[in-house]
């Protein structure tokens, strides 16, 4: 490993219980910053409730460490929007945001438009379905940006089992995203879990970075925030055990091609490849290809946007 890397991981890499809940809290009261929470959500009727309720029970009510809470509803079908305003979130439909933009498909869509709709010096983004959910999540990732003023950005780190299997979930991790990251950016090698959905940032990082559009946005805001802030400027947090639905193979593979995608985009060009992923389906006797493209649009950095800025004016 590089001796950087090795070095970075003894002095940005932390616990949830190095920062008690009262030391961030006294953090926030002593900087005035503001703390943002988005969850992006589709067709998450069964989690994203509770989600909003142990943030706004624990770090809301019980401790004023989050200003705002807002779930951006991504097109769902089920009751998600209902369930999230019932638990105390405000809800956004992606739609609604920025229309003049015609929205597309995609995680990272709605995390870029998330920060037109909220107004936190910090904003910390966690998955909509996490079970047995702990507000160390939130926490944990804000702690260190509130008492770090180097820290730009801060992914948590965790357990993820498959199943009853330790260890075993995060497969496009071990088999795309840690082997593109040690070979092409081995700066970042030292996350354990880089394609987390959970981490927190500045908005004033956030808002100059561009956001692929689809899965790549993990990868892509990883890459580009060690060449805008460097190595020193980002860090990570255990906070113990991540439990969630868990893909098939298929939409697995769909989403490693679009991470590859991404990292592909953010390396010297020297040819580009076929933006496409073929798989098999057994349909009677036979296997039958399904194409499906795997190229990602991207977002500009927020702070491009007009009505990003007259908002900010304002």
């Amino acid at each position: 490993m590089l001796e950087e890397v090795e070095r970075w991981l003894s002095e940005r890499s932390w616990s949830v219980t190095d920062r008690p809940l009262h030391q961030v809290l006294a953090a926030k009261r002593a900087t005035g910053r503001t703390v943002s929470v988005v969850l992006p959500a589709l067709n998450e009727e069964a989690t994203v409730g509770d989600i909003v309720a142990v943030i706004r029970r624990d770090l809301m009510l019980r401790a004023p460490l989050v200003d705002e809470v807002v779930v951006v509803d991504s097109g769902s079908t089920d009751r998600t929007a209902e369930a999230a305003a019932a638990a105390g979130a405000t809800v956004v439909h992606r739609d609604a945001i920025l229309p003049r933009i015609p929205a597309v498909p995609g995680k990272g869509e709605v995390l870029w438009r998330s920060l037109l709709v909220t107004r936190g010096d910090i904003v910390c983004f966690v998955d909509a379905d996490l079970r047995e959910f702990s507000s160390d999540f939130v926490s944990g990732i804000v702690g260190p940006l509130l008492t770090e003023p180097g820290v730009q950005l801060v992914k948590a780190m965790y357990d993820r089992p498959l199943g009853t299997a330790a260890g075993q979930g995060g497969r496009v991790t071990e088999l795309m995203a840690r082997p593109l990251l040690n070979m092409h950016w081995p700066q970042l090698a030292g996350f354990v879990q880089p394609l987390g959905g959970e981490y927190a940032a500045r908005r004033s990082l956030l808002e100059r970075l561009p956001f692929p559009v689809g899965y790549g946005v993990e990868l892509g805001m990883l890459v580009d925030a060690l060449h805008l802030v460097g190595l020193d400027a980002l860090a990570q947090v255990d906070v113990g055990v991540r439990l969630h639905r868990h893909q098939d193979g298929q939409a697995l593979g769909r989403m490693a091609a679009t991470i590859y995608r991404t990292a592909q985009l953010r390396l010297a060009r020297g040819h580009l490849v076929r933006p496409a992923l073929t798989q098999f389906e057994r349909a009677g006797g036979a296997f039958e290809p399904r194409t499906y493209s795997v190229d990602t649009e991207e977002r500009p950095p927020m702070a491009e946007i007009a009505e990003y800025r007259a908002r900010r004016v304002a």
